[in-house]
């Protein structure tokens, strides 16, 4: 994943604040994955998710009038089809996608289920790229770091795929 990140770091370096606020947010995610990996085995995942956006809801509008001051804006207040974007992203990409986090971090660990999770940028761009035709600043080094990232992911799946394996093979 680091080679990976620093080829595409390295070579198109405007990419610089992206790429440090993306490796700080895999840093947190680390942390808070281990740390829910601690809470599940304790408690239901729906009161985990539940504290986790409740959490995230206070901390953004206590931050709001901040972000708000510093980069004003003429509208504060979504409109119709913001706030349908908004209840299907919100289900979607954060409700759904918990409860299958949450469910693999039963079975898998931190380490493998945050391993993953790193691809969500990947995915983004991906999807820039299709459905937006944004690729005009995609070039080589990206689509290397890119290769270098999933072929880090897909040997750590084969480890885990291969490990019940191996310890049944010990057993013997």
């Amino acid at each position: 994943m680091i080679a990976g990140i620093y080829i595409i770091f390295h070579f198109d370096p405007k990419y610089k604040t992206g790429i440090i606020l993306g490796v700080i947010c895999a840093i947190l995610l680390a942390i808070v994955m281990i740390l829910i990996r601690q809470f599940v085995q304790k408690m239901n995942s729906q009161t985990i998710l539940t504290y986790q956006l409740s959490g995230g809801f206070i901390a953004l509008s206590l931050f709001m009038p901040f972000y708000q001051r510093a980069f004003p804006t003429s509208y504060v207040i979504p409109g119709f089809s913001d706030w349908m974007w908004l209840l299907v992203l919100a289900w979607f990409c954060s409700v759904l996608a918990f409860q299958f986090s949450v469910n693999a971090l039963q079975k898998l660990t931190a380490f493998t289920v945050n391993l993953s999770f790193n691809l969500e940028p990947v995915y983004g761009i991906l999807l820039a790229f299709f459905v937006y035709h944004e690729n005009k600043e995609l070039n080589w080094s990206f689509f290397i770091g890119l290769s270098l990232i999933v072929l880090a992911l897909c040997l750590q799946m084969w480890r885990v795929w291969r490990q019940p394996k191996l310890s049944a093979v010990k057993a013997l």
